[in-house]
This record gives structure tokens, sequence and C-alpha cells, in this order.
């Protein structure tokens, strides 16, 4: 007796448990709400769940394989945005230099200007390899 109550719940069990939705389910619900937060901007927050796609659903490959060109537009968007800000900020510290008086500023001023430079120089290979990697398809 004991063992058909046992019998009965595991077939219970296994059944409510199946009519669950699937990895599959989760994983295109998940694409759904990535591809509504690229088209409300929200690109960090695009980014963030993509990668949260890539850990929770390692196997869902045509997932990953649909959100790819999301991630590469949404880093292009990024950087592009980084790339105005600081480029902007690149322009002032240059005036700010050559208004300097003393020596002293000109160099602490340098600093800061080669910062910049370098920053804006890394953001714009990273443009140039997005760009590259977009058309390789």
């Amino acid at each position: 007796m004991k063992a058909k109550v046992f019998f009965l719940t595991a077939v219970a069990a296994v059944t409510l448990l199946s009519c669950g939705p699937t990895e599959s389910d989760n994983a295109a619900a998940l694409v759904a709400q990535i591809e509504q937060l690229y088209a409300d901007g929200k690109y960090q927050t695009v980014l963030d769940s993509i990668t949260s796609l890539r850990q929770r659903y390692p196997k869902e490959v045509e997932a990953r394989r649909r959100v790819l060109p999301i991630w590469q537009d949404a880093s292009l968007r990024i950087a592009q945005a980084d790339i105005a800000r600081t480029d902007s900020a690149l322009q002032s510290t240059i005036a700010e230099m050559e208004a300097a008086k003393t020596i002293r500023e000109r160099n602490f001023i340098g600093i800061r200007r080669d910062s910049l430079q370098v920053r804006y120089d890394v953001l714009v290979g990273t443009v140039r390899v997005i760009h590259r990697r977009q058309q390789e398809k």
C-alpha cells in the first residue's frame, strides 16, 4: 500500500514538473526582454541581461546567437557615447593647457590630457573592432 502511494505521488510530481516552462521557453522570454530593453535604449542593462542569459542558459545556442548582434550594437552605442564624452573633455583640457601660464600648470594639465588621449584611442579601437566583427557576418 505504501509503495502504491509513493508511486502515485512520484507520478503526480513528475507530471506537474513536466508541465512547467522549459529552458528554451525561459531563454526565449529573456531574449524578448533583452530586445525590449534594447528598443528602450537601456544599453548597459542589455549587456548585463545578455551576460545573465549566457550564464543561466549556456546550452541555448540559438538564443545566444539571436542576441549576439544586439550585444555588438549595444556595446558600439555605449562606446560611441563614451567617445563623445571623452573627446569633449579632451578638447577642453587642451584649451585649458594652452591657457596655462606656468610650466607646472601645463605639466599637470598635460598628464590629464595624455590620460584622456589614451582613453580616446582605446575607445576608437574598440569601435573599429566592433565594426569589423559586424561586417564578418
